[in-house]
């Protein structure tokens, strides 16, 4: 089990994340790792494209719990892009994508 995850871009406002590969228990720590120092940022936007993420369970979906609180808690803002219907599914069950910014237009980025 796999995953990759890139910042592709970043600013002091911006961030850019593609994520790719599975998003579980063994792999989540990797993707943590990599998005903790951006939940500290103040006033981010970070934008994370889930397009080539295979599978995710419940502990990825913690990992964007965690970060969205921080970001957040930071006066930013998180934006999900490029949800699988499976993916997208998930979200809805818990809740998340009610409070959670997902597969919506980017905005703030560079496109």
């Amino acid at each position: 089990m796999n995953i990759k995850v890139d910042i592709t871009e970043q600013r002091e406002d911006f961030a850019r994340l593609e994520i790719a590969g599975e998003i579980d228990a063994y792999t989540a720590p990797a993707l943590r790792e990599k998005t903790e120092p951006l939940s500290k940022q103040e006033g981010i936007h970070v934008v994370a494209d889930l397009s080539d993420v295979s599978y995710m369970d419940s502990t990825g979906i913690g990992v964007f719990v965690g970060l969205f609180k921080g970001i957040k808690a930071n006066g930013g803002h998180l934006q999900l892009i490029g949800l699988s219907d499976r993916l997208k599914r998930l979200f809805d069950i818990t809740g998340l994508a009610d409070i959670m910014d997902i597969n919506s237009e980017v905005k703030g980025g560079m496109e």
